[in-house]
């Protein structure tokens, strides 16, 4: 097996195994939290921990495989991750959930710093675009494998099959790892590490999801006050180190890349959470068994899974800010649709909206990750790595902090029961809105970024 035959074969497994054990749980957050006798607000933290250790931690895993080689950083968070998941499947608290979902945060940073970073390293610029529209297509697959697989082992097995799914690929993913991904790549210059740029970046992204989480309070907002004080210590601190953790210069030096990072910033922000509200809806307001939310769910990421190959193929051919642009403006649109619904609401209405939302995300992804990794020179692919890594986490973190902060204000800390739908509804409704404008920014951003090529 070549070198390059190998690598996309143990990302793309990869790509499929975690997506699929990250759906599944969104299916079994309503049986986690009848359980587990969680709230609202403590059940948004199942997702939401799981993405602020991943925010945290991306960037420095992403320069840590610079120094130490992109293959050992994610063989070791594959191993992370089957520890984490058994801890997970286990678990007999609220609090013993998320501190193995902490864990799991921590393992997935390691193996979506080193993902594109890899197929980067292995793949001329001819074909990049054909490499990373497949791992995405990966990604969407195992979104869409998901619902249903997950849907019908919660059924069956109750919600800790939800952590359990995945394992049998992910020990594949392993083995492939160690014994098929021959070479090992690193920065041709590697430097040093960053600790206190580390600390600084990881402390403020928890500031600031705490604060976020927490509010109204006083002490809520000196947190998220400390968290954005942080950012900008740690964007200084940045500039003027020999070794950053993140080159912060390729954000003022390259347009391209740095719209076309803002762009994914703002995506992630409005579509993560989709399809984690789409499942509350389902289950509750429409009454649906965890096996047939699941198969309403599988029309978003099925349409992706399928279009996003096509997309990436087109960006090696085609202006990525055309089709990413055009990607941005149907996402919107599918947004809004989903905030029209009701408890009245046809499926097929609900079916509708997510394939639109699904199609829009698709022609954005591929061609807009292209755009990233192929505006910086070769000694930045493990840093631009990181940077897709971390768009793409910070962005879900922001979707499920949003999420979070609507439901503390517009529900506060109760547990979802009928004599709570209508408070659910419109937070379902005004969750779904603001994704939507903040597509308007994304599509803003998509737009300005240039030409790629005159870039490159």
């Amino acid at each position: 097996m070549s070198d390059q035959r190998a690598a996309l074969v143990t990302m793309v497994v990869s790509s499929f195994a975690l997506p699929l054990m990250l759906s599944a749980v969104n299916v079994a957050l309503p049986s986690v939290a009848q359980a587990l006798r969680m709230d609202a607000v403590a059940l948004s933290w199942v997702q939401l921990i799981f993405l602020t250790c991943s925010a945290a931690t991306v960037l420095s895993f992403g320069r840590l495989a610079d120094l130490l080689g992109r293959k050992r950083v994610f063989v070791w968070g594959i191993r992370t991750l089957l520890v984490s998941s058994l801890l997970a499947a286990f678990a007999r608290s609220a609090e013993w959930l998320l501190f193995a979902r902490a864990i799991q945060g921590l393992s997935a940073a390691m193996v979506y710093s080193t993902h594109i970073a890899i197929l980067t390293s292995v793949y001329p610029p001819e074909q990049r675009g054909k490499a990373i529209g497949t791992l995405v297509a990966a990604v969407y697959f195992g979104l869409t494998c998901g619902p249903l697989l997950g849907g019908w082992l919660i059924q069956t097995w109750g919600w800790q099959a939800a952590f359990l799914a995945h394992l049998p690929l992910t020990l594949l993913v392993l083995v492939l790892g160690i014994r098929r991904l021959k070479g090992e790549w690193r920065a041709d210059s590697p430097g040093r590490f960053d600790r206190v740029g580390a600390l600084l970046y990881g402390g403020s992204i928890v500031l600031l999801m705490w604060g976020g989480t927490h509010l109204p309070g006083l002490v809520a907002l000196c947190s998220l006050v400390g968290g954005a004080v942080g950012l900008i210590a740690f964007f200084r601190h940045q500039h003027g180190h020999p070794d950053p953790l993140l080159d912060v210069r390729l954000f003022y030096t390259n347009r391209v890349f740095a719209l076309s990072s803002l762009a994914s910033l703002l995506m992630y922000a409005t579509t993560y959470s989709t399809l984690v509200l789409v499942s509350l809806y389902l289950q509750y307001l429409k009454a649906l068994t965890p096996m047939q939310a699941g198969l309403v769910m599988l029309a978003q990421p099925s349409v992706s899974a399928v279009l996003s190959p096509v997309a990436g193929r087109l960006s090696d051919r085609t202006e990525p800010r055309i089709i990413a642009s055009l990607g941005v403006a149907i996402t919107a649109l599918g947004l809004w649709m989903l905030s029209t619904l009701s408890a009245s609401s046809a499926l097929w209405e609900t079916v509708a909206c997510l394939l639109a939302t699904g199609l829009g995300f698709s022609l954005f992804s591929s061609p807009n990750a292209n755009a990233i990794m192929s505006g910086v020179p070769r000694s930045l692919y493990g840093t631009a790595g990181g940077v897709v890594a971390t768009m793409r986490i910070l962005g879900q973190l922001a979707s499920m902090g949003l999420v979070a902060m609507v439901f503390a204000l517009m529900m506060g800390r109760v547990e979802i029961t009928p004599a709570t739908y209508p408070a659910l509804e419109r937070a379902l409704e005004a969750s779904f809105l603001v994704g939507a404008l903040i597509c308007l920014l994304a599509l803003a951003c998509s737009l300005a970024r240039g030409r790629l090529h005159t870039a490159a």
